[in-house]
């Protein structure tokens, strides 16, 4: 049983009164729901023992949770793993970013990893404009960088930075979501180790930490940008005060997202609750604010010297692309391609941010051949039929996501595309009496293969 902290237990007394704090105390101690987000731009059939999540287009209720592990669909970026109730981030887009799909917005997710809020948000854009996530810890930008890749979407920019670094870009995004650093009292059901960090005084610290990191980034939205501004907590001084404060003291208006009934959110004006006595999901906090005070505008300049790679590996990388509207950059041995519009943004930004990974990294020369990148496998621009194509068994699939070598017969040699159910796992090199694996060392699978624990989650059928 769950023993939560007397401090705590006064706190959500004092917010939600003696009875419905009896009705979430009894919540936290059933077993944690299990929710997924497609990737439309990958699949689109039915998930096997699945209710919507009705705020989500995309988003699922499980029965059971699976083990993830064991589905090669899970590792190609057909679906992510995500809390529904953050999943809630796609209303406040949709109902306020009226003109997304004509205009060309360009995005910061601030406090990134390990990238649900990320994937969800280049979804919604669905190939038009621009994503920049940043997570400012070094231990977690490698699984930031990983879902992204994963995920396919080529208008990215993965960024290492602190907040106060993009102060310095006046005006220059259009949306801001800051899902902040919180005392985690919505992880409860979850994590042990929120309830034994959870204090007053950490609510403090962190309420002020938020007010800091809100501060130094507030100068990077234009006017009348839209701040999504999140927690999993529910204690007023990370959420409702704080919200007030941006409003007071930056320059915002709070916006209303509209809500239905059989949702059960939970709002006093200044934001959405979500109770997991009321909602499926866990503890979570979103308000909208438009930016009202002045900001200037940052210019783009283009650079003078462009790295771009030869007229030879152009032509041979764009045709591994449904899009070929891009330029090739060559840096050393690394090729990568930016669509044209965004060349200059994505340069500009790259003098002035710490970047891990930006747009669509193709491959390295080496030599005289072309290793086609794990991201350019995953993408939702690849042309797959560029490539020989191998279809894989689940046995098969498995073994090349181990980073085993895989004996491949009547195959042409050179590079092909390992592929389960028709969606692209990544790259091998064939040899003829071996094929090299070149799926990323740091990705591949630990665990023993086990089919007993696969879970046909997607329906090709």
């Amino acid at each position: 049983m769950i023993q939560l902290p007397s401090d705590f237990i006064q706190q959500m007394v004092s917010l939600i009164g003696e009875t419905e704090f009896q009705k979430f105390q009894d919540a936290i101690q059933t077993e944690r729901i299990t929710s997924i987000r497609t990737n439309e731009n990958k699949v689109t059939g039915n998930v096997n023992n699945a209710t919507p999540v009705p705020w989500c287009k995309n988003g699922f209720y499980l029965n059971d949770r699976p083990v993830f592990t064991m589905d090669p669909l899970f590792h190609a970026g057909c679906y992510y793993a995500q809390e529904a109730s953050s999943m809630f981030v796609e209303q406040a887009v949709r109902q306020h970013w009226d003109s997304m799909e004509e205009n060309e917005p360009l995005i910061l997710d601030l406090c990134a990893a390990p990238g649900g809020k990320s994937t969800h948000l280049v979804s919604l854009l669905n190939g038009r404009g621009w994503l920049v996530c940043n997570e400012v810890m070094k231990s977690r930008i490698g699984i930031l960088n990983e879902n992204i890749t994963k995920w396919g979407a080529s208008n990215v920019t993965v960024t290492n930075n602190d907040p106060k670094d993009f102060g310095q870009l006046n005006g220059l995004f259009d949306l801001i979501l800051i899902d902040a650093p919180c005392s985690g009292e919505g992880m409860f059901r979850k994590d042990d180790k929120a309830i034994e960090d959870w204090s007053l005084d950490n609510v403090q610290l962190c309420c002020e930490r938020q007010r800091r990191i809100v501060a130094d980034v507030f100068p990077a939205l234009k006017e009348g940008g839209l701040l999504l501004y999140s927690t999993c907590t529910y204690n007023e001084e990370e959420d409702e005060k704080n919200v007030h404060w941006i409003e007071e003291n930056l320059g915002a208006e709070i916006l209303e997202i509209k809500t239905k009934d059989d949702w059960n959110i939970t709002t006093q004006g200044a934001g959405y609750h979500f109770y997991p006595h009321k909602t499926q999901g866990e503890g979570f906090f979103l308000a909208v604010l438009k930016k009202t005070t002045e900001e200037s505008t940052t210019k783009i300049k283009t650079p003078k010297q462009i790295s771009l790679a030869s007229k030879d590996i152009s032509t041979i990388c764009t045709k591994w692309l449904t899009n070929q509207d891009v330029k090739i950059l060559q840096e050393g041995d690394k090729l990568t391609a930016i669509p044209n519009q965004w060349l200059d943004t994505q340069l500009f930004l790259k003098q002035k941010l710490r970047i891990v990974h930006y747009a669509l990294p193709i491959g390295i020369v080496k030599g005289k051949d072309i290793i086609p990148d794990e991201a350019l496998a995953l993408s939702w621009i690849l042309k797959q039929d560029q490539f020989t194509k191998v279809d894989c068994t689940w046995e098969q699939a498995i073994q090349f996501l181990k980073k085993e070598n895989i004996i491949l017969e009547n195959i042409s040699k050179g590079i092909v595309l390992f592929c389960y159910k028709n969606i692209p796992l990544g790259f091998g090199k064939n040899l003829g009496n071996r094929c090299n694996n070149l799926y990323p060392s740091e990705w591949h699978i630990r665990m023993n293969a086990d089919k007993d624990k696969h879970t046909e989650i997607i329906d090709f059928h």
